[in-house]
């Protein structure tokens, strides 16, 4: 009769324990995965955002050479999105500049304002973008303290010894079979069940500095426009943007 409820006691201990264990660790999982889900909205936001403007940037400039020479006056020395073929085809060139708005007098004002737009769009989209870096940055940290809370308070490995105490001095003796837990087993089960800090964003997504404001660079950046201008045979954008 004692040893019956010794047994349920242990049973009960076990439960608790094991519902305690699980609760914070599933809290820490769910928080693991709001950070990944995060991470992929951040990246989806970089292609459709930022990469839709550089992609216009590098069409609307589309000499290789001019291309260098303007991202050297950003600061944006890493061509992301980059592919030569995007230049050169018209049916990709249609279908990121269907739509845009065109203002100016001349064509050649109409094609730079085009460009500088193109330019304050991409410089609003990569600020966002590198404060969406900075949360999810914020938001490892405050996992990586979670992790290290949960197992200040639940060492798994004191936990596992306690489990096999349960059992009786002779729990570890009598194998598997008589429902103890193996010192080997247990340590193997540690490791298993540790949990670790998601991937830091650095490593998981590119990263893009804050381009210069268009006042500060916009002297520089016109005569580079000009000359794409003039090398594309001088494009009417209103023809291209609303064919």
């Amino acid at each position: 009769m004692m040893q019956d409820i010794d047994q349920m006691l242990s049973i009960e201990i076990k439960k608790e324990i094991a519902d305690r264990y699980f609760g914070f660790r599933k809290l820490i999982e769910d928080d693991i995965q709001a950070y990944d889900d995060m991470v992929l909205a951040s990246f989806r936001r970089l292609e459709q955002k930022i990469g839709f403007d550089l992609v216009r940037l590098y069409i609307l400039l589309k000499d290789n050479q001019l291309i260098h020479d303007f991202f050297s006056e950003t600061g944006l020395d890493e061509r992301l999105f980059f592919d030569p073929y995007i230049a050169e085809s018209p049916t990709i060139r249609k279908r990121v500049l269907a739509g845009r708005t065109v203002h100016g007098l001349a064509k050649s004002s109409r094609f730079r304002n085009m460009i500088f737009d193109t330019y304050e769009e991409l410089a609003e989209h990569i600020a966002d973008y590198q404060a969406a870096l900075e949360e999810l940055r914020e938001e490892r940290e405050t996992i990586s303290e979670e992790i290290k809370l949960f197992y200040k308070k639940n060492d798994l490995g004191m936990i596992m010894g306690f489990l096999r105490g349960l059992g009786g001095a002779g729990a570890v003796k009598s194998g598997p079979m008589e429902g103890g837990l193996q010192p080997k087993t247990g340590e193997s089960l540690e490791k298993k069940m540790k949990v670790s800090p998601p991937e830091p964003v650095d490593k998981l997504l590119p990263q893009i500095p804050n381009i210069p404001p268009l006042k500060k660079i916009k002297s520089r950046l016109k005569p580079i426009i000009d000359k794409a201008f003039e090398r594309q045979g001088e494009p009417e954008m209103r023809a291209i943007v609303h064919p």
